[in-house]
Formats: structure tokens, sequence, C-alpha cells
């Protein structure tokens, strides 16, 4: 069965890798970030990237990249950052990505895929944006699945709540249990315990993505004082920053944090990179945590390309595609749950355009 997939707000390719690797032929990407060209289209085989807003793009555009015969998937993950438990929520109903989940659902009317997936931020179930969504599914045909579930779960060496969508036109469709798909939990030693060793400030000469951001004299005395799991309530008070000791800072006990060996990690952000913003220390060396590292809890497989021979790998654009990324073993199951849908129908699509 020939299955095609576009991916709207693509990022680097977490989902579509994912998708990808289950079997599924992704054709396009679309995302506003032109930093997310080279990493899409490097690991997609085949797959066109497309550096536009979706509110200007039309469904003709998208349509041209699936085969006439082919069973249709529409993906995406729409920028979460209005409904981030991260942000104030006070300007949720203005912030200018609001409206990315209702020009979602215009591409689904535009283009009646057979088949849709949506990944995003738990805290979405609760908004009125995502009960009209489901609504807008239901009233064009689709049998509507959708779960938060936690990422680690599913083989991905973090702990990541997110909330998963599948919707489908020829009948009732489900994320499989990791039981079904024999994922099991991945440790931080199990993820990136036998890469090579490397300082703060410096990058490993086989990879130039295992690269640490350079810390400070202080915080290098801070991550010393660090234990894996602990606080900084381990340190001792000279080392301390004020806002510990306000009322208002003292309950963040996981910034400047070391992770676990024998645990996923905690939810990688897109300022992972820095130590002092979270659980982001080595568990062992005392630096931060490399873009690779970073990268490979995130489930992007070791030999993912996020720069082009000669580019200047940068902290906070990688950071930023690293972190916003849906991760690849999430997107994996994702896709092979959709196959094992597709399987069950076979291509009865009767009714479904």
């Amino acid at each position: 069965m020939n299955i095609e997939a576009i991916d709207l707000f693509c990022g680097a390719g977490g989902l579509s890798y994912g998708l990808q690797e289950a079997g599924i032929a992704v054709k396009a990407g679309l995302d506003l970030d032109g930093k997310c060209s080279y990493p899409f289209e490097a690991n997609m085989a085949g797959a066109k990237f497309l550096e536009k807003d979706l509110s200007e793009t039309t469904g003709d555009e998208l349509a041209a990249f699936y085969s006439q015969d082919s069973v249709k998937l529409l993906a995406g993950c729409a920028p979460c950052q209005p409904f981030s438990t991260l942000r104030n929520g006070s300007d949720r109903q203005t912030n200018k990505k609001w409206p990315l989940l209702n020009e979602f659902g215009r591409m689904i009317e535009a283009l009646a895929p057979d088949v849709v997936t949506m990944e995003n931020v738990p805290v979405l179930r609760g908004e009125a944006v995502f009960r009209h969504f489901l609504g807008l599914l239901e009233s064009n045909g689709y049998n509507v699945f959708w779960e938060v579930v936690d990422a680690a779960d599913y083989g991905v060496p973090q702990r990541r709540k997110r909330l998963v969508l599948l919707a489908s036109k020829m009948g009732p469709i489900r994320l499989l249990e990791p039981s079904e798909l024999g994922t099991e939990r991945v440790t931080v030693r199990e993820a990136i315990g036998d890469l090579p060793s490397i300082s703060a400030g410096e990058s490993s000469t086989d990879d130039r993505l295992h690269r640490v951001r350079a810390i400070t004299q202080l915080n290098l005395e801070r991550i010393k004082a660090s234990r894996p799991g602990g606080t900084w309530e381990d340190w001792p008070e000279r080392l301390r920053l004020a806002c510990h000791r306000k009322t208002s800072g003292s309950s963040y006990k996981s910034v400047y944090g070391r992770l676990e060996w024998d645990k996923p990690s905690g939810t990688i952000t897109t300022q992972a990179h820095n130590f002092g913003t979270g659980r982001f220390g080595h568990p062992e060396q005392d630096r931060p945590l490399s873009l690779r590292e970073l990268a490979i809890l995130q489930s992007f497989p070791e030999h993912y390309r996020f720069v082009d021979e000669g580019e200047e790998v940068e902290f906070t654009p990688l950071g930023r595609l690293i972190g916003n990324a849906v991760p690849v073993k999430l997107g994996n199951a994702i896709g092979r749950s959709i196959v094992a849908h597709l399987e069950h129908y076979g291509d009865d699509r009767s009714g479904t355009n």
C-alpha cells in the first residue's frame, strides 16, 4: 500500500523521520523556519521542504505532492507556544500563533486526506481551539482518537508528555500500546553513555554536533558540586544564586541539575544546551549536554544530519530545532499505528472524498 505524507510545521523532521521509518513516504514538509530546510531534506528520502507560512498556502499547492492513487496522510505539530505551561497564560488569545491549529483544520478541509495525525502539548486538550478542531474533524467524516502519552513509554530516552491525535475516514483508529509495538523505556546511559568524553566549550573531532557550550568558572564549580538527580540545595551557600533564597525561586529545584544515568531524562527544551535552564548537566562529566546528546535524547539517530558540511554549528538555532522536534520514536509509533490501521482496513476508501 502506497501511503504518502505531508508534514505541516515539520521542523527538523522528527515526526517525518519516524513516519519514514514506519514505511510511509514523506513527500513534503512545510515550516516558516528556513533552518529546517537542510535537516529535513538531508534525512528524508526525496522529500521537498517548503519555507512557507501555512496561512498563505493553498490546498492545491500541497495536493500536487500526493500521487493520485496514494493513501493520503496529513501530519503536523502546530507550534505549541500559545499552550505551553512555561508561558504566562495572559497572552493566549492575542498570541499570533494561536490560529495555527485552525489553519491546520483549513488544510484538512482543502485536502480531505484519508488520515490525519497531530502531536502537541497536553494542556491543549482543555482549550476551546482544540474542541473546535475535534468538531471540524468529526463533521468531515473522521473517526477521531486522542490521548496524552509519555514518550518515554515508546522508547524515547526522555520523559515527555504529549497529546497525540489520530483521525481516519476508513474506520476507528488508535495509537497502539507500547506492549503492542514492543517498545521499552530507555535510560540516559543506554542512549548517550558511549559517546566520547569532551569538556565544556569543546567539540568532538569525529562529530561536529557533539559540541558543548562553554561555561563560566562559577558554573563549573556548581556542576562539580551537583550530584545526579540532586538540586542546587546540595551546593555550598557561596555557590547559590540570589533567586534561590527567594520564595519565588526556591521551588525551581531542577535548574543547574545533573541527569541520572539509569533513568530517562526530563523534557528536552529549546534551551537545554544551557546548563542553568534545567536538569541538563551531564551525569558524570563536568559540563552541559552536547547538541548531539540532546538530539539522541529526542531519539534522533546518531547519524542524523542537522547542518551541511562547512556550515557553522550554532547553539541557539540548533537547540531550537532539537527542542521543538517531535521525538523520532514517538513519530515512529504514530506511523506504525497508522500502517497497522490501514492494513486492517485495506484500500477501502469508499466515501472518503
